[in-house]
């Protein structure tokens, strides 16, 4: 049979638009033409091409009645038992810690506001990004640094009501300070005085008694004297002739506003913070993503629908909610379904008080009943029709 045109092939595929997602028409068209190329694509193996896709998509599609809940929860459980309880290295990069494995997974679905050890990975614009130099200084820019970082003694003069502060000569050079603007952040942020006197810095609070003076000494160590706030460890690597910036700590709105960072690339490991700078569809990908992220390393294969259902319960609600008794589970209409999950006798009392009435419309409400659940053949009701009895004449 004769070779079909790249027209005919797109002219077929326009015909699947409102059968298939857009993704899938999409990746096949792409596919399609690809092959035409090098192949030669007849109208009969078009249309067997096009009918095992559409049957591949039906098999994929989940069953009417199917418990989608209750098999991602095991999909996820179970692996999720195989998992070592340790923290690993991250990507390769030695001096930095991560939490992963189990714990990070718990830490993900129980959506904490700050996790055990926030992470971002950044990454630079073209040129900047293939000279090592340039990246060093960035980073150089972005750590934190506070006094007690480049401070090599201190003392507390009781005599003359002072906090004596001996300055590194090394490190201030390697964090790019001088003595005299250091000066000037201790004063704006104490607002005390402060006197230099070459590396010695002499710090007066304001009333001079001795628990001012304690305190005063207590405050000054935790001045930030350059760099981003929470950026406390800054490591490069290269990567693919690229150099990435990987940070202890997080700080994705103070960064993704520098001129120098790819916005598109540059990412986080806190949830909660991408929520809040980047908005609750962002955040629903961050789930999925850390979550398959955590399982591969682990080398569990875990289907990406399960992790995407979690993901959309966590955020159907416009923020992240944890799946516990202070989210998800403890956020359910029916009062047994919230009292088989923790703290049974808290969640009867108070439905007692407020007059709750149970509808029995959902699965572990209908266990607890004796019932048959609403799942799978138990979602089908059967009526007899009332209608003349029909018997042999």
């Amino acid at each position: 049979m004769d070779r079909i045109s790249p027209e005919t092939i797109e002219s077929e595929i326009r015909k699947l638009r409102g059968e298939l997602p857009k993704r899938i028409v999409d990746d096949l068209r792409s596919s399609l033409l690809k092959v035409a190329k090098n192949v030669t694509l007849t109208r009969d193996k078009l249309d067997k091409i096009i009918k095992m896709v559409k049957k591949a998509y039906v098999d994929a599609l989940v069953e009417p009645g199917e418990p989608v809940g209750t098999v991602a929860a095991q999909s996820i459980g179970e692996p999720g038992t195989q998992m070592t309880l340790r923290t690993f290295h991250y990507a390769g990069v030695a001096e930095l810690n991560v939490t992963l494995g189990l714990p990070r997974l718990i830490e993900i679905l129980d959506a904490r506001r700050a996790p055990a050890a926030a992470l971002m990975e950044i990454h630079l614009k073209g040129e900047l990004s293939k000279d090592r130099e340039k990246a060093r200084e960035f980073a150089r820019k972005i750590e934190m640094v506070t006094l007690e970082d480049v401070v090599s003694q201190t003392e507390t003069d009781l005599i003359n009501m002072e906090f004596v502060v001996t300055l590194d000569r090394d490190r201030i050079k390697r964090k790019g300070l001088v003595p005299s603007e250091i000066a000037s952040k201790l004063s704006e942020n104490l607002k005390s005085e402060v006197i230099t006197h070459g590396y010695k810095l002499r710090i007066k609070p304001g009333t001079p008694t001795l628990p001012d003076l304690r305190r005063l000494a207590m405050k000054a160590k935790e001045v930030q004297l350059s760099g981003v706030k929470g950026i406390n460890r800054v490591v490069i690597k290269a990567e693919g002739g690229k150099y990435v910036v990987y940070t202890e700590g997080s700080n994705l709105a103070e960064i993704l506003k520098m001129p120098e960072v790819d916005s598109t690339r540059t990412t986080t490991n806190d949830i909660r913070e991408i929520e809040k700078v980047l908005g609750i569809e962002a955040a629903r990908n961050a789930i999925i993503k850390e979550a398959v992220n955590t399982l591969e390393e682990q080398g569990l294969d875990v289907d990406v629908r399960h992790v995407m259902l979690v993901a959309d319960i966590m955020t159907a609600s416009g923020e992240v909610q944890q799946i516990g008794r202070h989210g998800i589970s403890g956020g359910k209409a029916s009062v047994l379904a919230r009292a088989s999950f923790e703290v049974t006798t808290k969640h009867l009392l108070e439905a007692c008080i407020r007059g709750e009435r149970d509808r029995l419309k959902g699965i572990i409400e209908n266990v607890i009943a004796g019932q048959p659940i609403p799942l799978g053949t138990g979602s089908v009701e059967l009526e007899m029709a009332r209608g003349e009895r029909v018997g042999r004449g």
